[in-house]
């Protein structure tokens, strides 16, 4: 169906450069066509309205004398206004019933006068004139019939010589407005052909191409600052696939290897069944670090999906890190390691208790992992805004030149490199401090590392 539709559109309306500008000289079109029928109505149409008004006025006069005074007082009061009609573009006729004239200044009744209207613009004859007058017909008792009217030759002139006028004015401005259109379909294909070379590039796999700016700042350069961001953000995260599909490829090829290893010895140098169990344990033990990894990898992507956001609810986070005081406490003990704690009895927070607790617990598990024995993990927390959960240590740390990269997945420092682990625990942490709109921050606590996770502590909706 959307071939055939698009092949019945024409082909110059299928360019939205042409919409526009076929838009904009509708509109500019019907813009000056509303001005004119405007100065219409108030130059000729007012001339028309005074002169009907003036008539009626006329009219409603001559009546009165009628009704006062008859025949007689009526054909006085024509000649008088005939006689103080300085303008001479006065018109009154009187006649009986028959239609013979008894006052005013046309000769005969006009033909074109009927029965069965009561206004008529029409051309008339004068002694000596002929013109256009505007009359308004009168039916008087006895059958005598009154016309009373007045010369609009003139005003007739005048309001052809506007209408000439503004049919002028109006062409005027429709070529105006054609030439306007295709000025700004002319801006408009500029305006997008660089967003169009661009994308054009990109899709040819020229991904560093830009948008040009113009330097304008208007609502382009917006656009192609937009745009721009969209295909950093766009670059950024195809770095990041290519890097974590390396260190996929990296990290895991060592345990499988060596499970397939130890497999393949078993089965050809194998001579118990002990032994053969112990190298299925061992390979064993290796894939389920695989596999320990692709949950940990899937975890993270559910995390920044925000799938889990609908769980979000207001917690208390004391009871939470006291649990894992009293988990981890016995893992630092057993390492010869210290456990101090430090925090409110209540602590207020927002988000899913679940995905904070293994936040929190991946610092615990990463602080007591790189800290000598004799040394002390520190877990203290206080809110104030925000809620902030320090984990400090005192290993190795992170040098501050790597610590930015720190949270990436799979990335591993200079000190980590022979510590068990896949260099997800802090990009765990990372996506759930985002997902929360808190954050992730690594700084050096002289000696060891102090990392502080910010969760907001108001109960959002």
């Amino acid at each position: 169906m959307r071939p055939a539709s698009r092949h019945r559109t024409p082909r110059l309306l299928r360019s939205a450069g042409v919409r526009f500008a076929v838009l904009y000289a509708a509109l500019f079109g019907a813009s000056a066509l509303a001005l004119a029928v405007f100065l219409w109505w108030a130059t000729a149409g007012l001339l028309d309205r005074q002169t009907d008004a003036a008539i009626r006025a006329d009219v409603q006069g001559l009546v009165e004398q009628w009704e006062g005074g008859g025949v007689k007082a009526l054909v006085g009061t024509i000649r008088e206004r005939l006689a103080e009609n300085v303008d001479d573009d006065a018109i009154y006729l009187l006649v009986d019933a028959a239609f013979d004239p008894i006052a005013g200044n046309l000769s005969r009744w006009p033909p074109d006068i009927t029965m069965d209207q009561q206004w008529f613009e029409l051309p008339i004859e004068r002694p000596g004139l002929r013109s256009l007058a505007r009359i308004h017909r009168y039916d008087l008792p006895g059958g005598f019939h009154l016309l009373v009217g007045r010369d609009v030759q003139v005003r007739a002139q005048l309001r052809s010589l506007l209408t000439d006028a503004l049919l002028s004015a109006f062409i005027v401005v429709l070529v105006l407005g054609i030439a306007g259109a295709l000025v700004m379909r002319g801006v408009f294909r500029r305006a997008l052909a660089a967003v169009s070379e661009t994308a054009t590039a990109i899709s040819a796999g020229d991904l560093a191409r830009r948008v040009p700016l113009s330097g304008r700042a208007d609502e382009f350069d917006r656009l192609a600052e937009t745009i721009n961001d969209m295909l950093e953000r766009i670059g950024r995260l195809m770095d990041g696939v290519r890097q974590v599909s390396n260190a996929i490829a990296h990290d895991l090829r060592t345990p499988i290897t060596r499970a397939r290893t130890r497999l393949e010895d078993a089965a050809l140098h194998a001579r118990s069944e002990a032994d053969l169990r112990a190298a299925i344990e061992r390979a064993q033990a290796d894939l389920d670090g695989v596999v320990a990894v692709f949950q940990a990898l899937l975890r993270i992507a559910e995390i920044e999906a925000g799938t889990r956001r609908a769980a979000f609810a207001p917690f208390d986070l004391a009871p939470l890190l006291t649990d894992l005081a009293e988990l981890y406490g016995a893992v630092a003990e057993e390492r010869g390691l210290r456990l101090t704690l430090d925090w409110q009895p209540s602590l207020s927070a927002f988000g899913d208790r679940e995905m904070v607790q293994q936040a929190v617990a991946n610092l615990l598990d990463n602080a007591l992992k790189f800290s000598p024995r004799g040394g002390c993990v520190g877990l203290t927390a206080r809110a104030g805004g925000a809620v902030h959960v320090e984990v400090a240590d005192q290993g190795p740390g992170i040098p501050e030149a790597e610590r930015r990269r720190a949270p990436e997945r799979f990335y591993r420092g200079e000190a980590a490199r022979h510590t068990p682990g896949s260099g997800l625990g802090l990009a765990l942490v990372q996506a759930v401090a985002q997902l929360h709109g808190g954050s992730l921050t690594l700084t050096d606590n002289s000696p060891g590392l102090l990392a502080v996770l910010t969760l907001p502590a108001q109960t959002g909706t």
